[in-house]
This record gives C-alpha cells, structure tokens and sequence, in this order.
C-alpha cells in the first residue's frame, strides 16, 4: 500500500470545534478500513504554524515517501513531493472577516485560495461550499468532491440539566448571530415562553451583548456535557448567518431535538425538510418559527429518519475513493 500522510493535528484539539471533530471522526473511520497506509500527523513544532505546514510538513511527506498528503481544513503545502488533497468547509473569513483577529484572517486569505487552486482534489462538506469556492476562487469544479458530515457526539452518560430550555451551539461570535437569537427569546418570553435559553460556546467577544434574563451563557461546553445539554433541550435553534454545513443540526436530529434553523448558506442543505427556517435577519420571525417548532410533534421522528443514513464510515469510504483518483 501506497501511504497517505494526514494532518491530524486538529483531531487531537482539547477543545474540538466542527473541523475538530472532522478531522478525529474522519480519520479513525479510515483507519477501521485497514485498506490505507496512513501517517497521521498530530504534531506540529514550537515555531509558527505557518512554517511547519509550508516548510517542515514538505520535508516530512520527502522523509516518510508519502503517495498523497491530505489537509483536513484548508493548510495544504503549496509546494510538496505529491499529491495533495485540501478540505474546505467554508469560507468564513472572506464573508465575516470581523470575526478573525489579523493574522488568523491574512494567513486563511493567503493561504487557502492559493491551496484550493493547488490541490489535485478538493472536498468541500456541502453543495453550498462548494458553489462558493468556485465563485471565490476560481477553482475548476471538476476537482471538487462533495462529502458531507455526520453525527459526531458520542453518546454519554450525564444527567441533561433540569427545567425546559432551548438549546443553541457555538462560539459566541457575529456570524453566529446570537444577538438577533436573544431578542427573539425575549419577546418570546414577555409572552409567557416558560423556556430558558442556553447558549453553550467559547466567548469571542460577543458574550458581554448576550447577557438577558433567561439567558444561560456556560461558555465552553465538554463533549459528553454536550450531549447531555442536546437530549435535555426542547428545541435547538441554528440561527448562524453562515455555515458550511452546520453539524450541530445533524448532532440535535440524531437525538430526536427538533431543529429551527436560519435559511441561510448551508443550512437548509444540512437539515432538509426535517427542520423549520426562518429568515435569521428578522427577529420576529425567528420568535415565530421557534412556536412552530415547539408545537410540532412531527419534527423529532422527521429529523431522525433525515440523518439516518449519514455515517462516518460511509464519508470514510468516499473519501478513500478521492484518494484512489490519485494514487
């Protein structure tokens, strides 16, 4: 077998966000095939990041005689020994850039135009990504796989907090559109909503906006907490301006939580016709799509019946295929 180097270093992340759990969840499915070679990567070195994906990784993939090398979010070596496959989920930076300090947006502007045109495969996580790296960066279409994602929470053993509450999930940044969430629970609750609103994820600075009566900020939650927090909730509301793909949506359905989204990006993609969508812009609309999804009894059995066939093994296996195109 021919070896395929893989970035792991985001799968091994104390504190995983989507592209975490992508990686980790990706990566122990191709191993359960045992038809790769592969050579995970888990660190990097104490210099820049940047230095050790341009110019430590290159020598790696000489060293190890590596067939292929694959980025799981967007750091491809522009210059390597073979051939290189890049993972796109969105394309945040260049839509919200407010939400990036300066170098972490440049260094995502520089660097994954440049490695997307680069790559011999790109797979993007949605349709939607996928439209929108050809838009922006000019990619040739023909290059790009589309590979979904799949539920990723484990499932564990804590006890969900008490009393009703609807859930929502993600660092507290602009793109996530918290704000316009909160005001829509407020009104909710001037008119009797017995719900509290929980909002678990790390403060990026919109936190301090956030704070309402009934309002629940626990900031960074662990993975089994997580998961206990989506079976206690009620409802799970995704009001994101932008997303990818939007995995919360699939973690909540694969729970029987029923979901009201945003209709924006990805969204609608992610959830189908098992979730309720609202335009994340109007705020009474956001209220009134939450009733609905209160009220509906069909949403729970509609949401998982929806994600019942996605699967980590089966992204493994389309995966692997991307890496036959190569070798």
């Amino acid at each position: 077998m021919r070896r395929v180097v893989f970035d792991a270093r985001d799968a091994v992340a104390s504190e995983p966000r989507g592209w975490g759990r992508y990686a980790r969840d990706l990566l122990a499915a191709l191993e359960r095939r045992g038809d790769l070679e592969l050579l995970p990567l888990t660190t990097g070195w104490p210099g820049p990041e940047l230095g050790w994906e341009q110019v430590v990784l290159p020598r790696i993939l000489r060293r190890e005689r590596a067939a292929l090398v694959h980025a799981p979010n967007c750091f491809l070596p522009l210059r390597r020994p073979c051939p290189g496959v890049v993972t796109i989920h969105d394309l945040a930076w260049e839509e919200h850039p407010e939400d990036f300090s300066s170098t972490t947006g440049w260094k995502y502007r520089t660097l994954a135009p440049r490695a997307a045109r680069s790559a011999e495969r790109v797979i993007c996580v949605s349709e939607f990504t996928r439209d929108d790296v050809v838009r922006r960066y000019g990619v040739d279409e023909e290059k790009i796989r589309v590979i979904g994602e799949a539920p990723s929470l484990a499932p564990g053993t804590a006890e969900p907090p008490p009393g009703p509450y609807i859930l929502a999930v993600g660092d507290l940044r602009r793109k996530k559109n918290f704000g316009r969430l909160v005001a829509a629970f407020a009104d909710l609750r001037r008119e009797g909503l017995p719900h509290r609103l929980v909002i678990a994820g790390r403060d990026s600075g919109e936190g301090a906006q956030l704070r309402a009566p009934g309002v629940e900020l626990p900031g960074y939650v662990a993975e089994e907490d997580l998961d206990a927090l989506m079976r206690g909730a009620d409802l799970l509301v995704h009001p994101s301006l932008y997303e990818g793909f939007g995995l919360v949506i699939v973690e909540a359905m694969a729970r029987g939580i029923p979901v009201a989204a945003a209709r924006a990006t990805a969204l609608p993609e992610t959830g189908g016709d098992a979730a309720l969508y609202f335009d994340p812009l109007d705020v009474r609309d956001i209220a009134a799509t939450i009733r609905r999804a209160l009220e509906d009894d069909s949403l729970a059995a509609r949401g998982r019946a929806h994600v019942a066939p996605l699967s980590w093994d089966d992204a493994a296996a389309r995966t692997a295929a991307v890496y036959r195109e190569l070798l």
